[in-house]
């Protein structure tokens, strides 16, 4: 009865959280990339008609998005679907924003879920519906819609980007959850040929959205094989003749499945040179030269990220030195220490993703999004871990406090239903538009349609009027300028 009081109480802060984050998600404008990628613009026909590159396998073509096929089809799927079917009972410009919102608020409670199963599992191992519902007390708050966005943001105020970063993560947490599991309970994997085969085509659409997650996806491969030539390595000097695919977590169907996922993002990683979006402005010392400032940047920017980073470093010293050993503080151990291991790799590989003018430095929170998910699994895996195995109760009882001082912290920062930047111009416009029996509609430039900047030229904003037609904002296809 307890363990139902308390989880209920976690499920009420969490559905108070979401219908604030609804609520801050509601009022954003809509980001300048969404309709050349979901029309789309001539510059990404081409990956919607050649998903897996065979015109770069074949003839080496340069175009946008070579490797970033499900990206654009996902997204355009949903913004084609969703806000016609909202507007069963909403208007045409509301199904627009009720339609972002959605997806962001949607995106946020499958992170918190798998993060939360990731943290259970890597912490204690039980299958408790409380030890779900205390990960996902100590993940939810740290999610920043507002508050400590600049730095820590996960879902992106430019619904653009959360297609493109925060959901293919998630993605990836599904694909390697079988493994983890694995891994955790140190059992050999052995699934099911029907989920052998929906694994790996979740790993074709998980690989082809992008490079953060191929670059995820090459630093956690990295570490398994590390991983498994000192198994084989421990097992030479010990003189045992077991079979290597039969050891530990890493049996034969494992270790295929992970080949597979290798072969997936290597070809999605050569797909990528032949981006047209990329940048060779700058050398590749350059941009290590830039890579200092970009992380000293980002650091200091806000106070958020330096406060996660010091209570993982302080929840480590306290699993060392005041929590009895055991394999389960291990296992706890090593996840915080891989944590850092992919963190500073994964910076160091950040330079070769490129030069974009819109992340000078190279780090920003969209760019390093993978290392702010596996910080926040570190927290989660080493808070829950403690909360469980302080024994001194006033020793518990204090850390639970502080955690809670920490949770409301950041809780509070992101506690601001009016966002600093809102849609009420861009809304504005719009309703003049739908409004104006002119082919060709002044707005004012105070504020951004459907675009990073204002649209001087109309004929610039054909593209935006097509899609506006499309979505049954306005009666026929119209311009605007500002």
């Amino acid at each position: 009865m307890k363990q139902r009081y308390w989880s209920g109480l976690v499920i009420i802060l969490l559905l108070l959280d979401t219908l604030l984050t609804y609520r801050q998600n509601y009022q954003l404008p809509l980001d300048g990339d969404l309709v050349p990628t979901i029309f789309p613009a001539p510059w990404y026909s081409q990956v919607m008609h050649d998903p897996f590159g065979w015109a770069v396998l074949t003839r080496q073509e340069v175009y946008a998005g070579t490797n970033r096929f499900f990206a654009h089809a996902g997204m355009t799927l949903y913004w084609k679907q969703v806000p016609l079917l909202l507007q069963a009972f909403l208007s045409a410009i509301d199904s627009l924003y009720v339609a972002s919102a959605l997806f962001n608020v949607a995106t946020q409670l499958a992170l918190i879920g798998l993060l939360a199963a990731y943290v259970r599992l890597g912490a204690q191992g039980e299958r408790t519906g409380w030890g779900f519902w205390l990960a996902v007390l100590l993940l939810f708050p740290l999610f920043q819609t507002s508050g400590f966005y600049e730095q820590m943001g996960i879902t992106n105020q430019a619904i653009t980007y959360t297609f493109f970063y925060a959901f293919p993560l998630a993605l990836l947490l599904l694909v390697l959850w079988p493994f983890y599991r694995a891994a955790c309970r140190n059992e050999p994997l052995r699934l099911p040929l029907w989920q052998c085969v929906l694994l790996v085509l979740l790993m074709v659409v998980t690989v082809f959205n992008g490079p953060v997650v191929v670059a995820s996806v090459a630093i956690v491969l990295l570490v398994v094989g590390v991983y498994w030539l000192r198994q084989q390595i421990r097992q030479w000097r010990q003189g045992i003749r077991q079979l290597p695919l039969a050891q530990g977590w890493l049996s034969g169907q494992a270790l295929g499945l992970l080949a597979i996922l290798g072969l997936l993002s290597v070809y999605s990683l050569y797909l990528g040179r032949y981006n047209a979006e990329n940048s060779d402005t700058h050398t590749l010392k350059q941009l290590y030269e830039l890579l200092p400032t970009g992380i000293y940047n980002s650091f200091m920017l806000q106070t958020g990220l330096q406060v996660l980073i010091g209570v993982v470093l302080l929840n480590g010293q306290l699993l060392r030195h005041v929590v009895p050993a055991s394999p389960e503080r291990s296992r706890v151990l090593l996840a915080l220490r891989l944590v850092g291991l992919f963190s500073v790799v994964y910076l160091l590989l950040l330079p070769f993703g490129g030069y974009r003018p819109y992340r000078p430095f190279l780090v920003r929170g969209d760019s390093i999004l993978p290392i702010i998910v596996a910080l926040l699994f570190a927290y989660g895996v080493s808070a829950y871990y403690l909360l469980r195995h302080l024994r001194l109760p006033v020793v518990r009882w204090s850390y639970a406090a502080a955690t809670g001082l920490l949770l409301l912290y950041f809780a509070k920062a992101d506690s601001n239903p009016v966002m600093p930047r809102t849609n009420e111009c861009e809304r504005w416009a719009l309703d003049q538009m739908a409004q104006s029996p002119e082919p060709v509609v002044r707005v004012s430039n105070e504020c951004n349609v459907l675009a990073w900047g204002p649209m001087y030229d109309f004929h610039m904003s054909e593209l935006q009027g097509k899609m506006l037609h499309y979505w049954r904002v306005t009666p026929a296809p119209k311009q605007y300028q500002q």
